[in-house]
């Protein structure tokens, strides 16, 4: 008899993707009790930041909402990955950035957005 080694719902299942993609929205969902206004937000996630120039590679990024485009946060996934040796790490880095680019948007300190950030 042949299947899959684990049924879709247990976490083994999950790709590294879809993994990375539930610790974004577990960060927008907590954010989004305290800010309403991010549910028109778009969050994505992106493997790996578009050509950079420079000697930093950045973790997130933001846009402002324009004409018919909604406002956008980005993670890349690989950059955070990288700076990350755990799933725990990996959370709370997440966290930091998703935390930084809707404080961006926003026009806002970080700890304003979430006065947890940088206690972790």
């Amino acid at each position: 008899m042949r299947g899959p080694v684990a049924p879709p719902q247990v976490p083994l299942s999950a790709s590294r993707a879809d993994t990375f993609r539930d610790l974004v929205l577990d960060s927008v969902e907590r954010l989004e009790r305290r800010w309403p206004q991010l549910a028109d937000v778009d969050f994505m996630v992106m493997e790996v930041p578009p050509a950079v120039s420079g000697e930093t590679v950045p973790l997130g990024g933001s846009l402002p909402a324009e004409k018919n485009e909604p406002a956008r946060v980005v993670v890349y996934r690989r950059p955070v990955e990288i700076r990350s040796k755990s799933r725990e790490e990996r959370a709370l880095l997440v966290h930091e950035v998703v935390v930084e680019q809707v404080a961006e948007l926003l026009g806002l300190s970080p700890e304003s957005v979430d006065p947890r950030y940088g206690q972790d």
